[in-house]
Formats: C-alpha cells, sequence, structure tokens
C-alpha cells in the first residue's frame, strides 16, 4: 500500500555528524518497518520525510571518492573552521556550508516509484524549478548528476550537487542546493572530482542574498508537486518507535 505522506523538518543549522547520525535513524526505522512487513504479511504504511537543514563547513567524501581531491590538510582545514567525513554515499567529494540548502529525502520509493535514475531526475528538476522562478535558466550536464547554469557551453558551472544512498528502496542522503553559499570553500576540492568546471550560487548569479526561508518554500513546493508527496507538518503524527519531534531526535 502506497503512502505518499511525507513529513516535512527543518532541522535548521546542525553539525554533519549529528544531522547523519540522525539520518541513519530515520532510515534504519523505515527499513525495519518494511523488513516486518515482510516477514509478517502485512501491508502497514511506510513513512516518508524531507528534511532541509544548512551545515557548518564541512567536506564530505563519498564511497568512490577519491581523497586526493581535497586540498587541505588537518592544519589547513583547522584553519578554515571547517571538517571531514567520509561518508556512504554514491558521488565524490563535495562541501556543505552555511547559505546552502541541504536536503535529506529519507522516503520509501515503493510509495512512489522504484528507480533511482528518475528519483535523481525529479530532484533535479525541482532545484531547476526553483531557480526559474528566480529568472535564472539551469539544465543538465550530460553524463553528471546535479544541476547545472550554462551546462550547453564552456561556461559550464554547478550550483547543486547530489549523491544518494539506496537500501530496499529506501533513500538518504540527498542534495546540496548554494543559495548564499561562502564559494571561497570549493576552492579547497576538486568539486565531484570535476577540476575544469566552475561552482556557482544563485547569490552570485543575481548578484545580491537571497532569503533562505523563501527559496526553502518554493524548493520545497516543487519536490512535493513533483513526487506527488502530501506534504504534513512536523508536529503531526509519526510512527511509533520515533521520537515525536524528529528535530531533537536522540542519536544512537
Amino acid at each position: 500500500m502506497q503512502n505518499k505522506h511525507t513529513q516535512f523538518i527543518d532541522w535548521g543549522l546542525v553539525d554533519y555528524q549529528e544531522a547523519w547520525d540522525r539520518q541513519e535513524s530515520v532510515f534504519n526505522h523505515i527499513l525495519e518497518a518494511k523488513l516486518q512487513n515482510r516477514q509478517q504479511k502485512t501491508e502497514n504504511p511506510t513513512p516518508n520525510y524531507l528534511i532541509f537543514t544548512e551545515h557548518p563547513h564541512v567536506y564530505t567524501l563519498g564511497k568512490s571518492g577519491h581523497l586526493e581531491y581535497l586540498l587541505l590538510d588537518e592544519e589547513g582545514l583547522q584553519k578554515h573552521q571547517a571538517t571531514f567525513y567520509k561518508i556512504n554515499r554514491g558521488g565524490d567529494i563535495t562541501y556543505h556550508g552555511p547559505g546552502q540548502i541541504v536536503g535529506y529525502p529519507i522516503l520509501d520509493l515503493d510509495n512512489f516509484f522504484t528507480d533511482i535514475h528518475r528519483y535523481l531526475r525529479v530532484l533535479e528538476e525541482a532545484v531547476i524549478l526553483t531557480l526559474a522562478d528566480y529568472g535564472i535558466v539551469a539544465g543538465r550536464y550530460p553524463g553528471f548528476t546535479g544541476v547545472w547554469i550554462d551546462a550547453d557551453n564552456d561556461r559550464a558551472r554547478k550550483i547543486c550537487a547530489m549523491g544518494v544512498r539506496a537500501s530496499r528502496w529506501v533513500t538518504m542522503h540527498g542534495f546540496a542546493f548554494n543559495v548564499n553559499a561562502d564559494l571561497n570553500y570549493f576552492n579547497h576540492i576538486v568539486p565531484c572530482g570535476i577540476d575544469d568546471k566552475d561552482v556557482t550560487s544563485m547569490q552570485r548569479e543575481l548578484g545580491h542574498a537571497l532569503d533562505m526561508e523563501e527559496v526553502k518554500a518554493k524548493l520545497k513546493g516543487h519536490i512535493a508537486q513533483l513526487f506527488e508527496m502530501e506534504l504534513v507538518s512536523a508536529t503531526a503524527p509519526i510512527p511509533p518507535g520515533l521520537d515525536s519531534d524528529l528535530s531533537v531526535l536522540p542519536l544512537p
């Protein structure tokens, strides 16, 4: 039985490790619910979550990534007040920081569609539509995930990176959308292993800072529409076994 009810939560500014632990808790809860359905031959609905957050300066390296694409040593990380983590998503190295919308859709794709490539394309489309709301024309770069501007010429620059993990059609990790991000931090990595393309932000493209809450609202709306989600507030009932407020979900 499909359940398209999706709880939206904004964690605000959260340390990367703390957010990762919270994600894992929710992800494992959904996997356990699916396993119980299979073992008990039941059809209890599995929950879905759309989480937005921001992180202090951090570099993350996907499981197939290249450590040499991080251009800072431990001293350099400390100097720039940044941390570094190897994580279990796909993709190479990327940066997260304030002024960037990091989205973690933790969805049971059995509730929507079981196609990871389509899943990525739908997330990309939501960002593309959000940018269009501000008059920014964006699209896709052949052979790469994420959202790009001027992808059809030598001025191609990336504005949103993506990296996901999925198990039994349950997703975690997601996307990093540069709104007002400090782009200088990208100078210390080879972003996503691409050394001949630029990185940009909405602020850079438009020449002024954006209202983060307004951009989040537009992006959330496009994601909900494209996935045909029924978004519910963070205070709505959630399945037993999870804290009643995931914004303060205890760490494992």
